[in-house]
């Protein structure tokens, strides 16, 4: 006896809609203990073969394999930013020159301001006095907030090699938790999300790091040609920034012009680091993210740039950075929920190539059918008499 109540379309929308904004809200109070998590399940699915090839080919004990596995990645870590602080304090030395050649930089754009828009350097100075001075102020006021802000940092960074280990030492109780929440018929189900999730999570992080080493060689590379004198670190700190969506590259953009001013505060080599970046970024979002990232994850660009701006309003720059991975866990969700399954549609990017209304008299309603050729067909005796040919 089948006892499944079927609820209207409006009902199950609502509760849908209700749903994800309780969650959301959920998300948005416990952001400082759910990011650390949510960050370390993503770096355990990341470090899994590796704790599954020490268990199964060398015979670690599980603790063991999870507790070396966790070193190196924390060692790994560490060595990238030992090399990047290296690199930064051959900048210091350098700041005398570099505040001299920001100083002749900002002397050249006042001349270019008085010259085109005719305003005086008295004027230009007093409005910059002016901006200083409220900063100043303004400074003040949020110091305890920014110290505040940084100890929270500090402490969830602290807390994310932790939870990682964790995860991969208990991942089979969590997922024998799982289990218990289901009936046994759907076990297979549920066996198949947890699939997809570790697969969906490991592709997109390793193309996220094939994306991070490719954008730092190109970048590293077009300053090398241009006389950058810390190409190498300015490209290996391109890279990594651009794995934050969209003000990622802007600070790296930021950070390279400060350092070209180590040589000369010519405008052709501003011009060309700031050439550099910008065909970098063109081949990043118009061959690197198509081929790596956008096949590792199935999810399209509308929904990607809100899924990042809520992120972004929630929990910043974390936020942005978890948001595709999120979508794409739940789109896999959605995939496998009946009632769910046209918002999973709705995420994806598996365009038709064409929807065809058919009119058919003495029908009452319409029904769906996918034909083999990717077409989706609607048929409804109330629609239109024509073919509307592409969407």
């Amino acid at each position: 006896m089948n006892n499944t109540i079927k609820y209207p379309f409006y009902i199950r929308l609502s509760f849908t809609l209700i749903s994800i904004i309780s969650i959301t809200y959920i998300f948005y109070m416990g952001k400082d203990v759910f990011i650390p998590v949510l960050l370390a399940f993503l770096f355990a699915v990341l470090l899994l073969p590796i704790v599954s090839f020490l268990n199964s080919k060398l015979r670690f004990p599980n603790a063991l394999a999870v507790s070396i596995t966790v070193l190196l990645f924390v060692l790994f870590i560490l060595g990238i930013l030992a090399f990047i602080s290296y690199q930064i304090s051959d900048i210091a030395s350098d700041f005398e020159k570099i505040g001299k050649n920001i100083n002749l930089f900002i002397t050249d754009i006042q001349r270019f301001i008085r010259t085109n828009f005719q305003v005086s350097l008295w004027e230009q100075r007093k409005y910059i006095e002016d901006v200083t001075e409220n900063s100043v102020k303004k400074g003040k006021e949020s110091i305890g907030t920014t110290l505040l802000s940084v100890t929270d940092t500090l402490m969830s960074i602290t807390l994310i090699p932790i939870y990682t280990f964790l995860i991969l030492l208990y991942r089979k109780h969590f997922v024998l938790f799982l289990t218990k929440l289901f009936r046994a018929e759907f076990h297979e189900k549920l066996q198949s999300i947890l699939a997809q999730i570790k697969s969906a999570v490991q592709n997109y992080i390793s193309g996220l790091i094939i994306e991070m080493i490719l954008v730092s060689i190109l970048t590293s590379i077009g300053l090398y040609f241009i006389g950058i004198q810390y190409y190498i670190l300015l490209g290996i700190i391109t890279g990594i920034l651009n794995l934050i969506p969209y003000i990622g590259i802007l600070i790296a953009g930021f950070l390279t012009f400060l350092a070209s001013l180590t040589g000369t505060p010519d405008l052709s080599i501003i011009l060309g680091v700031v050439g550099v970046n910008v065909v970098v970024q063109i081949i990043d979002n118009n061959i690197l993210v198509p081929l790596i990232i956008n096949t590792k994850v199935q999810i399209n660009a509308f929904v990607s740039i809100i899924g990042i701006i809520i992120g972004g309003a929630i929990a910043g720059i974390s936020g942005m950075f978890l948001a595709i991975p999120i979508l794409a866990v739940l789109k896999i969700v959605f995939d496998q929920i009946e009632t769910l399954e046209p918002w999973g549609y709705l995420m994806g990017d598996n365009l038709p190539k064409k929807i065809i209304w058919e009119n058919k008299k003495d029908t009452n309603y319409s029904s769906k059918k996918t034909n083999n050729s990717g077409e989706n067909k609607l048929t409804d005796d109330m629609v239109f008499e024509n073919d509307i040919e592409q969407v």
